[in-house]
């Protein structure tokens, strides 16, 4: 079977229908349905009800689903594993949402380095909504995403138990409306923002992206929501003031993978997330983003001849603000 046939059925199954699954696979609409009457054909059975709404399973595209998820995961893991550069063992893909990549993502990249140096990368960025079709595809190993929907047929383990709290530059807590910025940290935090401030909700300044927003009220003044770790070196010298009595609200970070991995290459890069993830639970890290340092244990290791000719000529340059 062409796994171009399984990877369309996907595709409209996340989608809901036809028209917009061409949009995605940069198809027309009629390739997509021929695509899908073909492999109807070979199946022998109808795999969609099409009607105005869209299209919908029917009780054998439900069972076939499973087996097409699988199919594409393989498909995708061979072409990984074929395509190895040269001294390297094995290959691994992860993803994460931009505001996941520093400190978290970075310094897992680093203890991957000095614990799994054989295993080759692929690091992207994208849409948490993206990074997860990307996992169930089989196009991408794993996904580092804060408070992903549940899926059947993908493991969600959590990472990081984490708070948005509320903060101001006003030394005495207060927020004035006039210069409250909202952060959009995603639907379930925008439904329980209204909840708890509904006159706050529509802001003055809105911000997608939580580095951003803080190095905009750190700069000009303001207040807004944030992580309790980002937030934490400035509530320690005294540049943010927490609002008193103000709710927190969870923003937690899981790993995504497929239900069934449990190869070395996988237990490895689980171990590094887990370890990097429980150091950055602690408060007071530093905001600045450059060069980081490895942990106590790794960095008493003399790293291998390959490792340092590896590491010769790095370098660093501060670019940012945590969020």
């Amino acid at each position: 079977m062409d796994v171009n046939l399984a990877k369309t059925f996907l595709e409209v199954v996340a989608s809901g229908s036809f028209i917009a699954a061409a949009d995605r696979l940069h198809l027309t609409q009629a390739a997509v349905s021929a695509r899908i009457r073909t492999l109807e054909s070979q199946l022998k059975r109808p795999l969609f009800v099409r009607n105005k709404a869209g299209a919908r399973l029917t009780s054998a595209g439900e069972r076939f689903a499973r087996y097409a998820t699988t199919m594409v995961q393989l498909w995708e893991g061979a072409c990984r594993q074929v395509a190895l550069p040269v001294g390297r063992a094995s290959g691994f893909s992860i993803g994460g949402e931009f505001s996941l990549w520093y400190p978290l993502l970075a310094d897992w990249l680093i203890w991957m380095h000095a614990e799994s140096y054989e295993t080759a990368i692929t690091a992207d960025v994208d849409t948490p909504a993206r990074l997860l079709e990307r996992v169930q595809e089989g196009s991408l190993d794993l996904a580092v995403l804060h408070n992903p929907p549940q899926r059947s047929d993908l493991v969600c383990e959590l990472l990081i138990e984490e708070k948005l709290i509320q903060v101001t530059t006003d030394p005495k807590g207060r927020i004035d409306p006039n210069e409250y910025v909202f952060v959009d940290w995603g639907p379930e935090f925008a439904v329980n923002h209204q909840a708890a401030f509904p006159k706050l909700s529509i802001a003055p300044l809105s911000i997608s992206l939580g580095p951003l927003a803080l190095t905009f009220i750190l700069s000009v003044g303001g207040a807004g929501y944030f992580r309790i770790g980002g937030a934490q070196p400035f509530l320690a010298d005294g540049r943010l003031h927490r609002v008193s009595r103000a709710p927190e609200f969870s923003y937690s970070t899981y790993a995504i993978y497929a239900t069934g991995r449990e190869d070395d290459v996988m237990q490895r890069v689980l171990k590094g997330l887990r370890l990097v993830a429980s150091g950055h639970e602690r408060a007071g890290i530093p905001p600045a983003i450059g060069a980081r340092a490895l942990s106590r244990n790794l960095s008493q290791r003399s790293p291998s001849k390959k490792r340092r000719k590896s590491a010769r000529g790095t370098g660093s340059a501060i670019v940012a603000q945590n969020d």
